[in-house]
């Protein structure tokens, strides 16, 4: 895909993701070939308002395909998603978005012959009976929430517009993602986004799930970069399309907690685990992701000590900023 051919589409685009993929891809193809679209409207959009943004229900096939026609678009990234805790706070609202959106983006992708399409799946896909460690990609997967249902059915779906249809579908496994630029909405792993930010403001934080608690995760750096691995790699080399694990780097509530103390000593950081603690109790410890080191060469570039400093030294300015 060449910066002169790839017009982009992306859903979500003030989501945690879609908000800092959106600046990346209108840097490599030009902001006028990558249009936004979120569900809030242009007045709360997050992106830069001279840029192109078109407000978007993605369960509204029409006005997407729209959007498609009028600018021409050949590529979509579908970030649009309700994530684990809302959904399950509202599962039938869950099961809508995640599924009709997904079905738009894949009807109309198959209708117009897109060149590609991204749909990120997660380690939500994941339950009890996956191994704890080193979960495989090819596994067990029977999840406990209805977001994990709808990537399992997702991941399933877009194989079937690969194999079916001839749609070049891509998608990677996103772990618990940690960003400085937006907070992230309704994910079992906010926790290891909210806890910089309350640690720069009040030196302490309330952790909803125990100290022990050990999941995978990836700082965003490194998520935007599987992204555009993936969707640069060649679709020959590649042997499954929309089910990638990838691992950035695993650890606990209190190992994060102490790394962030080693730079703020005052910070204090206690448990008190909530509903959301059960449905990190479902997700594997740490991840295999040898099919996508071996067949489009992903690596991570960061681990938990060069992620701290970093999300420290890009937060701290911008809340001094604000008191």
């Amino acid at each position: 895909m060449t910066t002169a051919t790839c017009r982009a589409l992306v859903t979500g685009a003030c989501g945690q993701i879609g908000s800092e993929l959106t600046p990346v891809l209108r840097e490599r193809y030009g902001r006028e070939h990558v249009i936004a679209t979120d569900i809030r409207s242009p007045e709360s959009a997050c992106l830069k308002s001279q840029d192109p943004f078109e407000q978007l229900d993605v369960c509204d096939r029409d006005a997407m395909d729209a959007i498609v026609e009028r600018y021409n678009i050949d590529t979509i990234y579908h970030m649009a998603a309700i994530l684990s805790a809302t959904g399950e706070e509202k599962p039938a609202l869950a099961w809508n978005v995640n599924m009709r959106g997904l079905v738009n983006v894949l009807e109309i992708a198959r209708e117009r012959q897109l060149v590609r399409v991204f749909c990120p799946s997660s380690i939500a896909v994941f339950g009890p009976e996956t191994p704890r460690d080193r979960a495989p990609q090819t596994t067990i997967l029977q999840p406990t929430t209805m977001y994990g249902v709808t990537k399992v059915t997702g991941e399933l779906l877009g194989e079937y517009y690969v194999q079916r249809f001839g749609v070049d579908v891509r998608g990677v496994r996103y772990p618990g993602i940690v960003s400085s630029e937006t907070l992230p909405g309704g994910g079992t792993t906010d926790y290891a986004v909210d806890i910089f930010y309350q640690a720069l403001r009040a030196s302490r934080y309330t952790c909803f799930v125990r100290p022990d608690t050990v999941l995978p995760m990836m700082y965003m750096p490194d998520c935007i970069k599987a992204t555009l691995d993936l969707m640069d790699a060649d679709f020959d080399a590649l042997r499954g399309h929309c089910n990638f694990n990838i691992a950035g780097m695993s650890f606990s509530a209190q190992e994060l907690a102490s790394e962030i103390k080693k730079h703020l000593p005052e910070f204090d950081c206690e448990y008190k685990p909530d509903f959301r603690q059960a449905i990190a109790d479902s997700w594997p410890k740490t991840i295999d992701d040898a099919p996508a080191r071996e067949q489009w060469g992903w690596h991570p570039q960061f681990d938990l000590a060069s992620m701290t400093v970093d999300m420290l030294n890009k937060l701290a300015p911008r809340l001094r900023a604000h008191t």
